[in-house]
C-alpha cells in the first residue's frame, strides 16, 4: 500500500513546536490530513482549533510500513509523531 504524507507542525499552549506527520491512503484530502491533525492535538491536550492548514502540507508519497498500513486500515490515518509529541518516533 503506498501512502500521502502530510507534513504537519503546530504550536503547544506553552509555545513549543509539535512536529507530526499525517499518514492517508493515496487520494486524501489536505481538508481529512487536517481534521486529523487537529484530532491528534486535542487528544494530546492541545488546541486543536488553532492549527493553520498551511502548517499542515502534502510532502511525498511513500510506501506504507506494516503497522501503518493496519492502522490506516482500522483507523483511516496514521500519525507518525515527531517533535514535541507525548511518544515521538525513535
Amino acid at each position: 500500500m503506498n501512502i500521502d504524507v502530510y507534513d504537519t507542525y503546530a504550536t503547544s499552549k506553552a509555545g513549543n513546536t509539535i512536529h507530526f506527520d499525517v499518514f492517508l491512503p493515496i487520494g486524501g484530502s489536505k481538508e481529512t490530513a487536517v481534521q486529523y491533525a487537529r484530532v491528534f492535538l486535542e487528544s494530546i491536550g492541545e488546541a486543536g482549533d488553532e492549527l493553520k492548514s498551511e502548517r499542515c502540507t502534502f510532502c511525498h508519497t511513500e510506501a506504507a510500513h506494516p503497522i501503518v498500513e493496519a492502522e490506516i486500515a482500522l483507523s483511516g490515518h496514521f500519525i507518525l509523531q515527531m517533535e514535541g509529541c507525548p511518544k515521538p518516533y525513535r
